[in-house]
């Protein structure tokens, strides 16, 4: 299996926007206090006008004047970013809270609060940052190794997924079942497949082929 560009470490860096300044700087204090490095933003406004790749995750006021916290996280949702928030609420914003968390929030957090328990949090969306970031490495370094396939030995990896047999992917493609075999085994050694359950995971991962949808009865 060839080596990947390896990617950028998952951050660390904790975006603070709310408007309250004391607050804010409290947050600022407590973030760095456990060896975190947090950026703080008065409005939603100066978050976006800053450059935000590098951060692992973001404490968001729901209630703020100009652009409220929801608006924050749907400008960031149109965005796609893949960045873990955390609602900070007052009294009587958990209504807010909870639609941002239909919306996709990590957590959200009620004013005032516990300071370990904020850290505990902040944690847990580092943590969950953290594992997406390896599983985009793991795309990134399947995708590449399937990009070295041949064109037929590709188009053999999407029948298998396909749970097409040897013989039919031979008739399908106009060559014999040796060649089918021999493209797979060729396949699979490249992309690290150890059996073909293996390279059937691989394909669904790479979006080759849709996964199956759950079974009758089962919950998501």
């Amino acid at each position: 299996m060839p080596s990947p560009t390896p990617l950028s470490t998952p951050p660390n860096v904790i975006a603070v926007i709310d408007d309250d300044d004391a607050l804010r700087d409290s947050l600022v204090w407590l973030l760095e206090s456990v060896g975190l490095t947090p950026r703080a933003f008065a409005s939603g406004d100066a978050f976006f006008a800053a450059s935000h790749d590098d951060l692992g995750a973001l404490l968001l006021d729901v209630r703020m004047p100009g652009m409220s916290g929801l608006q924050v996280q749907q400008r960031l949702v149109d965005q796609q970013a893949r960045l873990p928030i955390i609602m900070m609420t007052g009294h009587g914003d958990v209504p807010m809270a909870v639609a941002a968390l239909k919306n996709g929030a990590f957590e959200f957090i009620e004013k005032p609060f516990n300071h370990q328990q904020l850290i505990d949090i902040v944690q847990r969306a580092l943590s969950s940052a953290e594992q997406q970031h390896q599983r985009q490495q793991s795309i990134a370094q399947l995708k590449a190794c399937f990009e070295t396939l041949r064109p037929k030995e590709q188009r053999i990896v999407v029948h298998v997924a396909e749970g097409m047999t040897s013989r039919e992917i031979a008739d399908h493609m106009g060559i014999s079942a040796k060649t089918v075999e021999v493209y797979r085994l060729r396949a699979m050694k490249a992309m690290g497949a150890a059996n073909v359950a293996a390279l059937v995971r691989q394909a669904v991962a790479l979006s080759l082929v849709p996964a199956l949808p759950p079974a009758p009865g089962t919950r998501d």
